[in-house]
């Protein structure tokens, strides 16, 4: 990655990134420290442990929710402090475990305070559609518990059921076979493999099944990746030691291209998805998704061009 790129988004990051994602930036590039992205995702948890304020951009609810914890565990997971006894760990195995917008069988990829609060239309909480079981943030979240508690844990043997059904839907049903759902499958492996977690199913078939369906759903027409909101190897993969990487090499390097080729003068990326409403509570959100894909292209044109 060249300098130009780097530094066009180190000026934009500087002037305009909410104090958690500039303090990522400065992780991932200046040297800066966990602690600081700590401190400043901290301020998103309440006090039943799960996150809200618009930690996930296109929601402004403040309460607590499956959704905008999952995002957490992603910062969490960036950074790699992802200790038991970190106390925002302990925070969110506590609101997971509560029961707390959970259905028996999946945490709410929806809550009803949303409708209280400006959102994208998609987070908005139809009971009705809202009725059919959905992986995302679910499985993502199950594994997340499996990695941080313990095996004597009531807890940990919740989230191995909750993998458990999970799986039976990947491979009975097409039920899991958009694109942030089969991301939450990738990473829940992902978190398997990070804590040896090896007795609950085959991973390695698992990672077989998850990569002919990633690769079904990569939009292989790249003239519309400028203007659409599509599906890119990203979604799937980090870096090079991806399990998933060699069979998405071609077009993964290609996306590096596309990276470099499609950043805007100010040192962004184009926002291409719209809430169809709250239009000036979204100028405001795609400001934060901003500073969000800046940081998720430069790591992976790191990773994929100079590991």
């Amino acid at each position: 990655m060249n300098d130009h790129i780097m530094n066009k988004s180190k000026r934009w990051m500087h002037l305009n990134a909410r104090p958690l994602d500039l303090e990522r930036f400065r992780y991932h590039f200046e040297n800066g420290s966990k602690e600081a992205v700590i401190e400043a995702l901290e301020a998103y948890q309440n006090e039943d442990g799960g996150f809200g304020h618009g930690l996930e951009a296109d929601c402004f609810n403040p309460n607590s929710a499956p959704i905008q914890t999952w995002v957490a565990t992603e910062i969490l997971w960036e950074i790699k402090m992802i200790e038991p006894d970190c106390s925002i760990v302990k925070g969110i195995l506590k609101y997971l475990a509560s029961g707390a917008d959970f259905d028996g069988i999946t945490w709410s990829n929806t809550v009803p305070s949303n409708n209280q609060y400006p959102r994208a239309y998609w987070w908005t909480h139809n009971p009705q559609e809202n009725q059919q079981e959905n992986y995302n943030p679910t499985v993502a979240l199950a594994g997340f518990g499996l990695m941080c508690s313990k095996k004597t844990d009531e807890f940990y043997q919740k989230c191995a059921n909750l993998v458990t059904s999970a799986i039976e839907a990947l491979l009975h049903t097409d039920t899991c076979d958009e694109m942030h759902t089969l991301a939450c499958f990738v990473r829940m492996t992902e978190y398997c493999r990070y804590a040896n977690i090896t007795d609950l199913y085959d991973i390695e078939y698992i990672e077989q099944v998850l990569r002919e369906k990633i690769l079904a759903c990569i939009t292989q027409d790249t003239s519309t990746w400028s203007t659409g909101y599509v599906c890119k190897p990203s979604q799937f993969i980090r870096s090079k030691e991806s399990v998933y990487y060699e069979t998405l090499k071609e077009i993964a390097e290609f996306e590096c291209g596309f990276i470099k080729e499609s950043q805007q003068e100010d040192g962004t990326w184009s926002i291409n998805w719209d809430w169809l409403g709250y239009e000036e509570e979204f100028h405001i959100a795609k400001n934060w998704w901003r500073a969000d894909v800046i940081i998720k292209n430069l790591l992976y044109l790191n990773a994929i061009e100079n590991s």
